[in-house]
């Protein structure tokens, strides 16, 4: 497997002129030059950004192909597992690589790694409407002029700004593609809550322990990063706050329903470590579980806390 730690390696291993800039590559292609970078698996030290439309071929990254779509921007970080074989394209794309190293020094060191698309997988493609796409071709036209200008003291920020911008508009889009989805195929927090529901229903708490946020992304066939944003939009919560929420609910029905301990209800869940499960019930009640199972007993309401 092929690793590029520079631009211009990357560049002499797939026989492309030299880059304009030693930290940036950018090219577009279409029917006549292909977007397809090799053969072979690669990893390499750059964020990749591009847009495709594709016809025939497929695109590997995360854990999933990316085959046969339309209108699609793809993203991916440094030292990600790519590959691209055989790519057609039905209309004209591009595809932009940033070095890590290019955005020390600068905000987008750090804003970048907030953009959770970065950690999607290759199904999870943003698909752009036409306005979209005019946006997103501008934005890299705008780059592209700095790349192809001579460099000078504005050059850096310059295309780091409107990389930044084609970001926050990538962002923008994939909140509405969440909106979308949720009109198509209902609400995933409904089918993450069934899912819990089952997990916990058929023993899996005590016999292979607390559901993680990726063994939900596993059985709603969808990956870690994107089934979180994607239950933020809906309900303003990770899947990590919501799988709390759900044993947090789960223990007020053991603690008020059975005479089990708080340790024996804790383990019942799936925790190994008590004093945890009690920080836990305490962070989202404002009680310690035995405080709350006294303070019910005390009122006959289960709501009461």
């Amino acid at each position: 497997m092929e690793h590029y730690k520079s631009v211009s390696e990357l560049h002499r291993a797939n026989n492309m002129p030299t880059p304009e800039h030693p930290m940036i590559s950018m090219f577009t292609c279409d029917e006549l030059r292909s977007c397809t970078l090799g053969r072979r698996e690669f990893t390499t030290d750059f964020y990749m950004i591009a847009f495709k439309k594709i016809k025939a071929g497929h695109i590997l990254y995360g854990r999933t192909k990316y085959d046969h779509e339309n209108g699609s921007m793809l993203f991916s970080k440094p030292r990600q597992l790519i590959e691209m074989n055989n790519i057609e394209l039905e209309e004209k794309g591009f595809i932009l690589y940033v070095h890590e190293d290019f955005l020390n020094g600068h905000p987008l060191h750090s804003e970048i790694r907030k953009y959770g698309f970065f950690d999607y997988e290759a199904n999870e493609a943003l698909h752009l409407s036409q306005r979209e796409e005019q946006i997103i071709w501008d934005l890299f036209g705008r780059i592209q002029s700095e790349y192809l200008n001579n460099t000078d003291e504005y050059s850096r920020d310059i295309m780091l700004t409107h990389l930044d911008s084609m970001l926050k508009y990538s962002q923008r889009f994939y909140k509405r593609q969440f909106i979308n989805r949720t009109q198509l195929s209902g609400t995933t927090v409904s089918r993450f809550n069934e899912s819990l529901a089952t997990y916990f229903e058929n023993g899996n708490f005590q016999e292979k322990g607390l559901p993680s946020v990726k063994l939900m992304a596993d059985l709603l066939n969808t990956s870690p990063r994107y089934l979180s944003d994607l239950l933020k939009q809906e309900t303003g919560k990770t899947a990590i706050e919501l799988i709390h929420i759900f044993l947090v609910s789960e223990a007020k029905n053991m603690l008020v329903s059975t005479d089990k301990t708080v340790a024996e209800t804790a383990y019942l869940l799936g925790f190994e470590n008590p004093p945890y499960f009690s920080r836990l019930f305490k962070k989202e009640t404002g009680l310690s579980p035995n405080e709350y199972k006294k303070r019910v007993e005390f009122s006959g309401q289960p709501g009461a806390a």
